[in-house]
């Protein structure tokens, strides 16, 4: 069957598609047709691409990014025939088959994370009101639900701010704590962590039975603070803001 006609004409076919400059197209088939098919292919994912990496599409501009997306294009074989997992064929590849070109920027795998995360939470297939939480519950006496939809996220770049017009040389010194989750609403909310609360959310995220006191607690006395009970009123707050993001569900028992 694999050695029929029909089966190397496909393979041609799909061969000249992914990449017209090396792959010569089918010999029977006139090119002004081959033109319609090789545009709409390409410019499909292109598009869809765009959209999800808007970010980097901005900082390489329209010839680097044409040639970006090419690459991918002509050489990454997908995991998946899922149109809406592209974008993660698209990390994947930068990940694992690129590797570093010229004119990269530094900071670029990581930034093609943190936009790849929008998407990835706004597929997700969990629903929030089908976990168990009491969702008025005493956030400090009972033991925090955290959300599987709410993703801590550390970087060694400032992934948040980068733009055409912000791109650093150099991390700095501190990495850049973040967290994304997706609400009850199906919003996809964004905020920034200081490494007091990013441990608070290490924390709560770990599942280890902790009351949102005993999680405070801890922190007050990793820190050795001095005044334990303004640890505990700060991190009171944070816990309430959490619950108000979605990204605390609610207590159990």
């Amino acid at each position: 069957m694999a050695n029929t006609p029909l089966f190397e004409l496909q393979k041609a076919f799909a061969a000249h598609i992914r990449d017209p400059d090396h792959a010569p197209p089918p010999g029977d088939v006139e090119d002004r047709r081959m033109a319609i098919y090789r545009e709409l292919f390409y410019n499909n994912v292109q598009g869809f691409l765009a959209g999800n990496f808007p970010v980097i599409r901005k900082l390489y501009g329209d010839e680097g990014w044409q040639a970006l997306v090419r690459s991918f294009y002509a050489h990454h074989r997908a995991h998946t025939p899922l149109f809406p997992e592209l974008p993660r064929e698209f990390l994947r590849y930068l990940q694992d088959e690129r590797g570093v070109r010229d004119g990269d920027p530094p900071f670029l795998l990581e930034l093609a994370h943190y936009e790849w995360v929008e998407l990835a939470l706004t597929l997700d297939e969990y629903e929030l009101d089908e976990i168990e939480a009491d969702p008025e519950g005493d956030l400090l006496g009972g033991v925090p639900v955290f959300s599987p939809l709410a993703w801590p996220l550390s970087y060694r770049w400032p992934v948040h701010q980068i733009r055409p017009d912000f791109q650093p040389s150099e991390p700095p010194p501190e990495a850049t704590h973040l967290l994304v989750n997706r609400d009850r609403r199906f919003r996809i909310r964004f905020l920034e962590l200081n490494p007091v609360t990013a441990r608070l959310v290490t924390l709560l995220k770990a599942g280890e039975g902790l009351t949102g006191l005993e999680c405070l607690e801890r922190i007050a006395t990793e820190l050795d603070h001095p005044r334990p009970d303004s640890v505990i009123e700060a991190g009171t707050r944070v816990l309430t803001d959490l619950r108000e993001r979605d990204v605390v569900l609610g207590t159990r028992n």
